[in-house]
């Protein structure tokens, strides 16, 4: 076990000054959320197993030798958690003792955990309760029958080996130092809220809510556990403020889709954000069992031709590349206002939406998209396992967490498009095995979710799409609106050999059908004060970015953007990006998040109206 330094100390006593009451306090799924529930953040003892040996050696029995301080839930490289440790971490393990409220007798208790990077074991009162797989995902084990009465010890062990190439990681660096345009710190262990849940005997699983405009109607799909006679599902569909719309009680069992109809539905556009409230219960012989608070958005999203309609009128992707990273937290917020904040950024500047970037965010930032009329697409931190050829193991882990985290969150209404993968190129070997596994994963979202559309590999390789997306960071503005000239619906010979860094994409990339067509990076624009000096000179330097002073960056930015915007052929964009991010300084705000530019001026390029808006407004 690792010794604790005098400077891991002080980073221990400054967190714990930071967070004098429970960090990160909120519900962590507000789609679902119950009243009996404990946040368990917070200090929890610790220790980092290099020898990958502590399951060998029963630490589960006995944490007494874990002899560093955590927070939870900042993963132990970020500043946040207290430890700051910046070296590969195999296996780290952690420990609190837990007691469960007295008005919890007789329910069934869960122990959930929002996500756990990678390989996550967990015991309670030395009996182990679960094993879970994914670093980006939520789940639940019971615990129910392994609890005693008064204090219980909770102990978490989670493994994480990023350099296996099976095991998806996102952006996170498989070298000690950050590598390249964008590899950054790790991630390991809890990352997100962990919390206790009371649950009745019969109690909801997951609630799917389909928004169907054309009807008027919601369609919701119970999955519950403890069937039994007597047993019967409730809805209870409210206005924001809570006057009640409809009440529907069904009997006719789990999995059973249940319409609520509605006489005039409001409906959640970016321009109008309205939130429905629910309620859903399971009640046993007439009696509340089980209750769970949510809500959902009237919204319907679509293709028709080469746009992408949003409630049956065309939007155009004004999107920033949004990757969720933290100077003091990594892949965690250091708070729910900044999640908030983050997106408020990104539409100051004229954005009405964002690409989320190699990595499932928290379901709360979700949460403040729907709330504030933000549209996003959905993806996989699918970066970490081969992009040009997929193993079974690799296989095997992305697809039952791609499944996961499109369950988690496919309820919210502000994710319109679904991306499974980025940046995927020409296999090395088996492309019939590689076409396979990416066909599968096409058809399992699809399966999922087919009320949205699929962007199969943002940039590159397409295998099957409805949307096609290519990459491209040409900073010269002949070339680049030359290149997007011959593109139109009814031109089949459209590639992206644009920006394809191994040069090969052309001889398997599937023919453009006429879908949407979306630039979805372009940019990546290079700006800092203190860098400007150096670049200009055109030394060397470790930042990654394009561009030199201030103002090139501003008219750049303005003129790569009406390249895009002046198409009409071109449904959108996503600007390369909204932060800077470690060693890649190319963001709109700095890392901190501080303004690199004129807002107002930001917002005059980003929000222009766009050549396929004014087409749609002159019919």
């Amino acid at each position: 076990m690792k010794k604790r330094t005098f400077s891991t100390f002080i980073l221990f006593i400054i967190s714990l000054h930071l967070f004098s009451q429970t960090p990160r306090p909120e519900h962590p799924k507000p789609q679902f959320e119950r009243e009996k529930w404990m946040n368990l953040n917070g200090e929890w003892d610790f220790a980092i197993d290099f020898g990958v040996s502590g399951v060998e050696q029963k630490w589960y029995e006995d944490p007494s030798g874990f002899d560093e301080k955590i927070i939870v839930p900042f993963c132990p490289e970020s500043k946040l958690s207290g430890i700051e440790y910046k070296d590969f971490m195999p296996s780290v393990w952690y420990h609190r003792k837990i007691s469960i409220p007295a008005d919890w007798d007789g329910e069934r208790i869960f122990l959930n955990f929002g996500a756990v990077d990678y390989d996550c074991r967990v015991w309670v009162n030395g009996q182990q309760v679960g094993r879970h797989y994914g670093g980006s995902t939520s789940f639940s084990f019971e615990i129910t029958n392994v609890l005693k009465a008064g204090e219980n010890t909770l102990v978490v062990n989670a493994l994480d080996d990023i350099r296996s190439k099976v095991q998806p990681s996102g952006k996170q660096s498989p070298t000690f130092y950050n590598t390249g345009c964008c590899k950054y710190t790790r991630v390991t262990g809890i990352w997100q809220t962990v919390w206790l849940e009371a649950r009745g005997k019969q109690h909801l699983e997951q609630v799917r809510v389909v928004p169907d405009l054309d009807n008027s109607q919601f369609v919701v799909t119970p999955i519950f556990s403890g069937y039994a006679d007597g047993v019967s599902f409730q809805v209870i569909l409210t206005e924001a403020d809570g006057k009640e719309v409809v009440k529907v009680n069904s009997t006719s069992g789990n999995g059973m889709p249940i319409p609520l109809k509605l006489k005039k539905p409001k409906l959640w556009s970016p321009e109008s954000p309205y939130l429905y409230k629910l309620k859903f219960q399971i009640l046993k012989n007439g009696q509340v069992v089980d209750e769970v608070k949510s809500y959902a958005g009237m919204r319907k999203v679509h293709i028709d031709g080469n746009k992408i309609y949003v409630n049956n009128k065309p939007v155009f992707m004004r999107l920033v590349l949004d990757q969720g990273f933290y100077p003091e937290g990594v892949w965690t917020a250091p708070s729910d206002e900044e999640l908030k904040a983050d997106i408020e950024r990104s539409m100051a500047v004229g954005f009405n939406g964002a690409r989320l970037h190699e990595k499932v965010f928290e379901e709360r930032f979700h949460y403040w998209a729907d709330k504030l009329g933000y549209l996003t697409w959905g993806e996989y931190p699918d970066w970490g396992v081969s992009r040009s050829y997929i193993s079974p193991m690799a296989f095997i882990n992305f697809k039952r967490e791609w499944q996961e985290a499109m369950v988690r969150d496919m309820n919210h209404p502000s994710i319109i498009a679904w991306t499974p993968l980025n940046e995927t190129h020409s296999p090395k070997k088996g492309l019939e095995e590689y076409t396979r596994a990416v066909l599968d994963i096409y058809d399992l979202t699809q399966q999922l979710d087919p009320t949205r559309p699929i962007n199969d590999a943002s940039g590159f390789l397409h295998i099957k799409t409805d949307i096609f997306t290519v990459h491209d960071y040409d900073q010269n503005l002949k070339s680049m609106a030359e290149r997007y000239s011959h593109i139109r619906p009814d031109n089949p010979d459209v590639y992206q050999v644009s920006w394809d860094w191994y040069g090969t994409v052309k001889d398997y990339d599937v023919k453009y059908l006429g879908q949407p067509y979306v630039v979805d990076e372009y940019g990546g624009t290079f700006w800092l004060p203190e860098y400007a000096k150096e670049a200009a000179k055109g030394k060397g330097r470790r930042e990654w970015g394009y561009g030199k002073s201030a103002e090139e960056v501003i008219k750049l930015i303005a003129d790569l953007t009406k390249v895009l915007t002046d198409n009409p052929n071109i449904a959108g964009y996503t600007y390369t990006q909204l932060t800077d991010v470690e060693q890649e300084v190319n963001g709109i705000y700095t890392y901190d998040r501080k303004l690199k530019f004129d807002a107002d001026k930001l917002k005059a390029i980003f929000g222009a109206p766009a050549a396929m808006e004014k087409e749609e407004a002159g019919k």
